[in-house]
């Protein structure tokens, strides 16, 4: 997603910087086929705009590494977090980014990584500085306000991301779950014939998400902490469902056998 986004504001006439420090070749290159530009903290925080858009559980460390860099410049930048995260935790970044003098703006992206799908992709923002990011629009990324408080646009990010990737998570629990009992081919038969559209959306849905559980995890996990204070019984479900992501994004760095499992669940019957 970050690449995807980088290379829309590159096209786009932003010059956009990042930070490659421990980065693998593969990332290396993918900001580079982007027109992104190596750069180390103090040059990041010396830009108008720093946009956040990390696997959900390293947003707080990168808020802690900046801030130092912030809180020494006279001309602060806009930071906007497009994370997946709850809006208890970007409350929380946005108190730490105030005592640099820094203003967030809460973001969310919904929809696959720009350019890569024609249901193209969408920047939520929400907080007093909102119309302030809008900058950031591009074609195949553009900006919608959804709010003027800090924890619109994660909320809406929570409960669409827990639809949308909650369902997957359910569906890999039980195509996993019937290859242990023994009746995977009679489920599938199942599924091909009284629920064909859904039996479609998981052959999609599942292959997409496996490389990507690993990112997954934490999302769950604040899905669960937004649920928490309404919905015990809620929060419960998707704190389960951060389990069943990381185990597969261990089968996805081990011996993949239940990836194995899960291809042949949904191939065709």
């Amino acid at each position: 997603m970050g690449s995807a986004l980088g290379a829309a504001l590159s096209a786009a006439g932003h010059t956009v910087l990042t930070s490659l420090t421990g980065r693998s070749a593969k990332s290396r290159a993918r900001a580079e086929a982007a027109g992104m530009l190596d750069a180390d903290d103090a040059t990041l925080a010396a830009c108008d705009t720093i946009l956040s858009v990390l696997p959900p559980g390293d947003a707080p460390a990168l808020v802690e590494r900046l801030l130092p860099h912030i809180a020494a410049r006279a001309e602060k930048p806009l930071f906007v977090d497009a994370n997946a995260l709850s809006p208890a935790t970007k409350t929380a970044l946005a108190a730490r980014l105030a005592t640099a003098g820094c203003t967030l703006v809460d973001g969310a992206i919904l929809g696959p990584p720009p350019g890569t799908s024609p249901r193209g992709a969408v920047l939520l923002l929400s907080g007093a500085a909102a119309q302030d990011a809008t900058r950031l629009a591009t074609v195949p990324c553009p900006t919608r306000i959804v709010g003027e408080t800090v924890g619109g646009a994660s909320a809406l990010k929570m409960c669409y991301g827990g639809i949308n990737k909650g369902v997957a998570g359910l569906a890999a629990a039980l195509l996993l779950a019937a290859e242990r009992h023994g009746i995977a081919d009679a489920l599938k038969a199942e599924m091909a014939e009284h629920m064909p559209d859904l039996f479609q959306r998981y052959q999609r849905r599942i292959p997409d998400m496996m490389p990507k559980a690993y990112r997954w995890v934490a999302e769950m996990q604040e899905i669960s902490a937004f649920l928490a204070p309404d919905d015990a019984a809620g929060a419960e479900i998707y704190q389960g469902l951060a389990g069943v992501f990381a185990t597969i994004a261990e089968d996805v760095a081990g011996d993949g056998k239940a990836c194995a499992v899960l291809h042949r669940a949904i191939a065709a019957p």
